[in-house]
């Protein structure tokens, strides 16, 4: 392809945003064969496919996604264009995409994304939550500026090309609404045998450190449910379906959004929060206001006091209990 054809482009994705040539054809009020038609030429001069079928919809390959990631950027400018035209704006701001790895606490992810939010330059922010080896796959075809993760993008994970920057590490808790924590609280860790525990799936570097640490210290908890979701998992746990287990950096938060308090520190266990990118400089001023000020940030939630409930424990040893 020596020239894009912008017509065919803005008819690629329109169809990729409806997932349908039916559904595009009508938003355009144009037929369907012509959308049809325009979009095999653009698929021969590209010489690549773009769709496959999924079901009644239409799935981009990964040749589409990168070209639809470019398309958005593309047409994104042109809105502007026509605002800037029209007196609405003074200028364009930055825009940055960031995937969110599912399992990463929800609270630290917006904690590492504030600085972001609070640079001069008008920002336009787009979070996209899926799995972390997906979002990797996402950022090597330029779909996404950065990601943030638990863990490090590696070459069996498809990171062949990818940096991985470690924004920190910080030691986990487990935390429970107050009638569990009250009754877990004491001969803690030893208390959370046949406990009921609410933990990630497996796939998770968390739950990997957890049940190496539950095997080290001969702890078998009872575990109600494994979930991918680290918001949906607390969602379980604020409605009392069991004990959960987070990084203490958010445990205030966790502990006022949740209506939970902490039973007890895991300090021999630890999650790390790693951001990729795709290059080794970094140029994005978004991202580098967030690579700049993580460990900070990280340092402020972990100075910052715990609240705990005004309860007397105690700690005992197995051949105590």
């Amino acid at each position: 392809m020596e020239r894009l054809n912008y017509q065919h482009l803005y008819y690629f994705w329109n169809v990729a945003k409806e997932g349908s040539i039916t559904l595009a054809s009508e938003k355009l009020h144009l037929a369907q064969p012509t959308i049809s038609g325009q979009l095999t030429v653009f698929e021969q001069a590209i010489g690549e496919k773009l769709f496959y079928k999924e079901g009644r919809k239409l799935a981009l390959t990964d040749t589409g996604r990168a070209v639809f990631h470019y398309a958005e950027d593309i047409f994104a400018l042109g809105r502007e264009l026509t605002n800037t035209l029209k007196g609405r704006v003074s200028g364009r701001g930055l825009r940055i995409s960031v995937g969110v790895a599912d399992a990463l606490p929800k609270l630290m992810a917006y904690r590492l994304l504030e600085p972001a939010l609070n640079l001069a330059e008008p920002l336009q922010l787009v979070c996209i939550e899926d799995k972390a080896e997906r979002l990797m796959n996402e950022i090597m075809l330029h779909g996404i500026d950065l990601v943030l993760s638990d863990m490090p993008a590696t070459p069996s994970a498809g990171g062949t090309h990818l940096f991985n920057h470690l924004l920190g590490e910080c030691s986990v808790a487990v935390f429970a609404i107050p009638e569990l924590a009250v009754r877990y609280r004491d001969n803690f860790p030893y208390s959370l045998n046949a406990a009921p525990l609410l933990l990630p799936t497996t796939n998770i570097a968390l739950r990997r450190s957890l049940d190496q640490w539950f095997d080290t210290e001969n702890i078998c908890p009872d575990i109600k449910a494994e979930i991918e979701d680290s918001a949906l998992l607390k969602t379980f746990a604020a409605a009392g379906a069991g004990m959960f287990v987070a990084p203490i950096a958010v445990a205030n938060q966790i502990q006022r959004q949740y209506g939970t308090q902490l039973v007890g520190r895991i300090d021999n266990v630890s999650e790390r929060f790693y951001a990729i990118t795709a290059q080794r400089k970094i140029k994005h001023p978004a991202v580098m206001a967030i690579l700049a000020q993580a460990q900070s940030r990280l340092f402020d939630l972990l100075s910052t006091p715990l609240t705990m409930p005004n309860i007397q424990t105690t700690h005992k040893f197995p051949d105590q209990a």
